[in-house]
């Protein structure tokens, strides 16, 4: 399975029955000005919560992938339904089956409301079990006693995708707890440097991880990185 990162909290995975992207955010992005939105393609769109920074280029992707399903909390899965857009309602703790693995929809301590006020459910993250790799895709959250409880799930988590930018989210030093918590010793940043109260110390992050005997990964915006490195 690959992981492409589109900048900001956006990343694309890549597994051999399957393409999802989770939380499109790229065309307002100007980190990510180099991304061409028209040529991603996917089957699937996850989205995390209804904040305008995870949800700016669901239809524009949507539409430019007319068999793409939207996979939500039931708030926003419906507002995408009421659109015409194919979806499935899910929410905090349940389980859907695809033909390439499992998602299981999972706690995320934030906010969720769509740009119009409109409330957006609970925010959530997607721990996922694709080719015998388990991934913890956290969201917009700050740390949590419930990440406790996710390697019990499905097993040693092989890489966990973690906000580090602080401010809306989790900073660096609280992504370190949390990678304690949940038994991993292989994180990918998220949510940093979009917007000048998010930047991080790169250096800095890499360093604190690493005395805590665990490894950070910054993927550069359109570069790919494959999961069977994380062991």
């Amino acid at each position: 399975m690959e992981i492409i990162y589109y900048g900001h909290a956006c990343f694309g995975y890549k597994t051999p029955k399957a393409q999802f992207i989770i939380d499109p955010f790229i065309t307002a992005n100007e980190l990510a000005k180099d991304i061409d939105i028209n040529k991603i393609e996917v089957d699937y769109i996850l989205l995390t919560h209804a904040h305008f920074d995870h949800i700016l280029d669901v239809e524009i992707i949507a539409k430019n992938n007319p068999n793409a399903v939207i996979v939500a909390n039931f708030e926003i899965a419906t507002h995408y339904a009421n659109l015409g857009y194919n979806v499935v309602k899910m929410n905090i703790g349940g389980v859907k089956k695809f033909h390439f693995g499992k998602i299981k929809m999972v706690n995320a301590v934030h906010s969720s409301s769509f740009p119009d006020g409109k409330y957006g459910g609970q925010a959530a993250g997607f721990l996922l079990k694709i080719d015998g790799k388990v991934i913890y895709h956290a969201g917009d959250t700050a740390l949590s006693q419930d990440m406790r409880n996710l390697p019990y799930i499905y097993g040693y988590i092989n890489v966990a995708v973690l906000p580090v930018g602080n401010l809306s989210t989790m900073g660096v030093y609280d992504a370190i707890g949390a990678a304690k918590f949940i038994g991993t010793r292989n994180v990918i940043a998220s949510h940093y440097d979009t917007f000048p109260g998010i930047r991080v110390n790169k250096e800095k992050a890499v360093a604190a991880f690493l005395s805590e005997e665990k490894k950070l990964t910054f993927i550069s915006i359109g570069s790919t990185v494959n999961v069977d490195q994380f062991i």
